[in-house]
């Protein structure tokens, strides 16, 4: 990683804000609560909290059938859990990786008995107007 890549990654991490959203849609709701009741899908989201992986890297990592990596992975891309974004390589034969962007799961009942569901994403620098280098 270059000095420059190295710097970005840094302001990425200490610019990085949490933003939370309320979940009003009930198949969205309930497509969130699958996905984290999925161990799968926990061991995916555990594996991409401190570094990007590919599809490949996390498979060999959590001990997935790449086919069931890639299955999850689209579920929980969907779903905004995990972003996607192009690794550069200097060969030229780019891939994509994946990196958790979720932060927490609220779950609480309402005064009428309801359930509220929360969801607490990581605000990335680019929504801030902060373009992301060339190379990402």
């Amino acid at each position: 990683m270059s000095q420059s890549e190295s710097a970005f990654v840094a302001a990425q991490q200490t610019e990085s804000t949490i933003d939370v959203s309320r979940v009003d849609d009930a198949d969205e709701m309930q497509a969130l609560l699958d996905a984290f009741g999925d161990a799968d899908c926990r061991a995916i989201l555990e594996a991409t909290g401190e570094e990007a992986l590919t599809a490949a890297e996390i498979s060999e990592r959590v001990d997935l059938p790449k086919s069931t990596a890639y299955r999850k992975i689209d579920t929980l891309s969907e779903l905004s859990l995990v972003e996607e974004q192009t690794r550069i390589r200097r060969s030229g034969k780019h891939a994509s990786e994946f990196r958790r962007v979720v932060e927490d799961l609220y779950v609480t009942t309402t005064d009428d008995g309801g359930i509220e569901l929360r969801v607490s994403r990581l605000a990335r620098p680019e929504q801030f107007g902060v373009p992301r280098p060339s190379a990402y």
